[in-house]
């Protein structure tokens, strides 16, 4: 229960955009929670976002319409927004603020935290290690997930970005070890909120998930909140109870222009374009809440999907996003254009921990070669294709052909995947090697002789030495 003070302040002087400009305030500090009451006996609740001698800028989470400068009280905690903490949160739908979507109860814990939160100090980190396996094949095989690491997903509009964090959400594991979702998302629409709820059904009922849906209609200020409400619910499951928790946070561009339209409402001078200056500080605040701490049981794990407008890469939400994160996944699309499912680019994306995460005692003894000569491969198959379409297919040799067929073989039996197949790793591995069998073994340099030995020089043999 907030202990709210006994001074309340009716000096508003100016209502701007989600902002309310509060004036002849005393001993009021930054991110302090903010009760507002309305002459209609309508409470409302906001957060400081500057103080300046007797002024403070309160952003309301409701937004302000309906509400009149001349007839609104204002009550501030003396603290920052704290949510109870616990397994509570666990099959539950919530708001962005945490307030429950679902007809039951509030939220009950039995503890509380401050919404803000802190980075890990890195004197207390532990090193990634142990994968976070989510039943896609062409992420567990080529771009690992580590527990403790935070890893986006890069995609355009019109991509099944969406339908991909479902379904990792819906089907990841940690080695048997007890694991649990929090979903956060951000701007969606009803069509895609009823979505995602439909599709984290089964983990839902089996309390292993909670789920914070911000819908495109709900107010701006709650969209800056959800993925800090997300954080705090997922610390307290990892750091405290010993869960590894992996928290889904889409679409991480649709949260940065909410802080881009707060910062104008503020009238903040504008970086690049338009974002706030301090856009790349506020985004590291959310990613390096992930991690491992050194004696503490369980591991934070982050998936941040975001969405680069008109594709570009160098959009600041995904250029800063790639220095603060520890890899990418990248949708493509001219493979979602060729009716593949999941379109993942495997060239343009990376797992910068996966060696921490993946090989002998982790996955399986052959996965790093096996990953490290399919994407070789695949590479060599771009370059024969531009290759081929200068001078012609005819001209190319009978290896280069084996190299094309190879890229086909790829897309139709290794990256090809249905939404709602839970691909178990040995078999994604299994289809990784039947694909590389397209060449032969000559041109499989990069795996040791004891596995093509062992587990697949009879098939690598079979088109003969090229």
């Amino acid at each position: 229960m907030t202990d709210w003070g006994e001074i309340e302040y009716t000096a508003v002087r100016e209502l701007r955009g989600p902002l309310a400009v509060v004036e002849g305030v005393a001993d009021v500090g930054w991110d302090e929670f903010v009760r507002i009451s309305l002459d209609s006996g309508e409470e409302r609740y906001g957060l400081v976002l500057e103080v300046d001698r007797d002024l403070a800028v309160v952003q309301v989470l409701e937004g302000t319409a309906g509400m009149a400068a001349d007839r609104t009280r204002v009550a501030f905690a003396g603290t920052p927004l704290r949510i109870p903490v616990g397994a509570g949160w666990l099959g539950r739908v919530c708001n962005g603020r945490g307030e429950p979507i679902d007809g039951g109860p509030p939220v009950f814990g039995s503890a509380d935290a401050a919404v803000g939160g802190s980075p890990i100090n890195p004197v207390r980190r532990e090193p990634p290690a142990e994968p976070v396996l989510t039943g896609v094949g062409a992420v567990d095989v080529l771009t690992t997930l580590v527990r403790g690491q935070k890893l986006p997903v890069f995609s355009t509009a019109g991509l099944p970005h969406l339908e991909l964090a479902v379904q990792i959400a819906a089907q990841s594991t940690s080695g048997g070890e007890p694991f649990c979702v929090v979903f956060a998302g951000m701007g969606l629409t009803h069509a895609d909120a009823a979505g995602v709820r439909a599709g984290l059904a089964e983990r839902f009922g089996a309390g292993e998930l909670a789920l914070m849906l911000n819908t495109a209609d709900d107010p701006v200020i709650e969209r800056l909140l959800t993925p800090r409400v997300a954080l705090t619910v997922a610390e307290h499951l990892a750091f405290e109870e010993g869960r590894h928790v992996l928290v889904v946070m889409t679409d991480m561009t649709a949260y940065a222009e909410a802080l881009r339209e707060v910062s104008a409402a503020r009238g903040e001078i504008p970086g690049r374009r338009a974002y706030p200056g301090y856009l790349y500080s506020d985004l590291a605040s959310l990613y390096e809440r992930c991690g491992k701490i050194r004696g503490a049981p369980g591991s934070l794990t982050v998936l941040p999907v975001l969405t680069m407008p008109a594709g570009d890469i160098t959009h600041p939400v995904p250029d800063l996003t790639g220095y603060i994160t520890e890899g990418q996944i990248v949708l493509s699309p001219q493979a979602h254009a060729r009716g593949v499912y999941p379109p993942v680019d495997p060239l343009a994306s990376l797992s910068r921990l996966m060696r921490k995460g993946a090989g002998r005692g982790r996955t399986r003894a052959d996965h790093l070669d096996v990953a490290a000569q399919l994407l070789a491969a695949l590479a060599r198959a771009r370059q024969i294709r531009e290759l081929a379409d200068l001078i012609g297919r005819a001209a190319l040799s009978p290896t280069d052909e084996q190299y094309l067929d190879l890229d086909q073989a790829f897309l139709d039996h290794f990256l090809a995947q249905r939404p709602d197949e839970n691909r178990p790793f040995d078999e994604a591995l299994d289809r990784a090697w039947q694909v590389l069998r397209t060449l032969p073994r000559s041109q499989l340099g990069m795996i040791p002789a004891e596995f093509l030995d062992a587990l697949g020089d009879e098939a690598a043999d079979v088109g003969g030495d090229g």
